[in-house]
């Protein structure tokens, strides 16, 4: 079975909507209680890192990978403890950053489908 938000890189006429989505995303996790203490005091070099990794995942340039090695996701979040309260912050603030970029409409429900499965795949606490 193709995935279906391997593709959604081709499909875009630039790379803005996705950086939309992941500067709406990080407006909600700044003033999110529980999660903002899991990220770093400057969200700057976060933004850049989950943009060039959304990227890549839906089928652009493989910078991410050139400049950090293999996404290993779990790995990189396996420091921080996520469980269902994190893992639904997360996909609300996500959902509604999703909901503010029009451009991305056509690939709502398959992006949200993925992002449902990663955050699910992160969870490492009861």
């Amino acid at each position: 079975m193709q995935d279906p938000t391997g593709h959604i890189y081709d499909q875009l006429s630039d790379e803005m909507p996705l950086y939309a989505l992941v500067e709406a995303f990080y407006r909600g996790i700044a003033g999110d209680p529980l999660l903002r203490p899991m990220y770093p005091d400057d969200l700057e070099q976060a933004r850049d890192h989950l943009v060039l990794f959304l990227i890549q995942r839906f089928g652009g340039p493989t910078t991410y990978s050139r400049q950090r090695g293999h996404p290993r996701l779990r790995m990189r979040h396996m420091p921080f403890q996520i469980g269902a309260a994190e893992r639904d912050a997360w996909l609300t603030h996500m959902n509604a950053a999703l909901e503010s970029v029009p451009e991305l409409s056509p690939f709502r429900d398959d992006l949200k489908a993925y992002f449902q499965s990663t955050a699910e795949f992160l969870v490492n606490a009861g």
